[in-house]
């Protein structure tokens, strides 16, 4: 079994010239060729708005299909209007928009018997739709807290279950070192400020690992 990278090796990617590059191209090409993903936190003005924050719109189901996940149309109307979206809605409205991950406020509203705990394994355990886009879909209602994550970035960072706790006490670990390295890609790749921490460390890990990844049979990441 892989052992989940340490802090050391996350920092390494970021501090590696490659990942402002694959941040640049992802979202502000100059080809102007841009990752449909690249539009998932902003379309439609976020998920996190203030008059959309607490409920799934069309928006939010296009966005995350824009991350190469299908809804099936009877989920996608359970989730709109039915009582999946109705539960769903019921746990955000416990969770602040402004809250992030790795801060002291976070841990209270990401285990397992919180609001974002309790909304994940019911969109986790929602026929057609599972584990990955439980979390992308949380993570369009809540970008700061709640983390992109699927089966590539899984394999690179050598995670699994638990992912939201382990990457939540990688932030706090030296002085915040991981948080300040995030907002300095941001900073450097120039993106816009609706693009999360959490957001840039997916993208910079997805676009690293992603033409490597071998399924099972993976490695994981290399280093830089």
């Amino acid at each position: 079994m892989k052992q989940p990278l340490a802090l050391a090796g996350i920092l390494a990617v970021l501090e590696d010239p490659q990942t402002v590059s694959d941040l640049r191209r992802y979202y502000l090409p100059a080809d102007g060729k841009a990752f449909t993903g690249g539009q998932f936190e902003r379309l439609g003005g976020g998920g996190d708005r203030q008059e959309a924050a607490n409920e799934f719109n069309a928006d939010d189901l296009l966005a995350v299909e824009l991350l190469s996940v299908q809804i099936p149309p009877f989920r996608a109307l359970d989730l709109l209007q039915g009582q999946l979206g109705r539960d769903i809605a019921a746990e955000l409205t416990a969770i602040p928009v402004d809250v992030e991950l790795g801060s002291d406020a976070a841990l209270p509203l990401i285990s397992n018997d919180s609001p974002a705990g309790r909304a994940w394994r019911m969109l986790e355990n929602a026929n057609g739709l599972g584990w990955v886009t439980a979390g992308k879909l949380l993570a369009r209602k809540r970008p700061k807290l709640i983390p992109v994550y699927d089966g590539v970035v899984s394999c690179a960072l050598g995670t699994g279950s638990g992912f939201w706790r382990w990457l939540h006490d990688n932030l706090r670990k030296d002085d915040a070192i991981l948080a300040r390295q995030l907002d300095a890609c941001r900073r450097e790749a120039d993106l816009p400020a609706a693009i999360s921490r959490l957001r840039v460390l997916d993208v910079a890990v997805w676009m690293r690992h992603r033409n490597n990844h071998h399924g099972s049979a993976c490695l994981g990441l290399r280093l830089p």
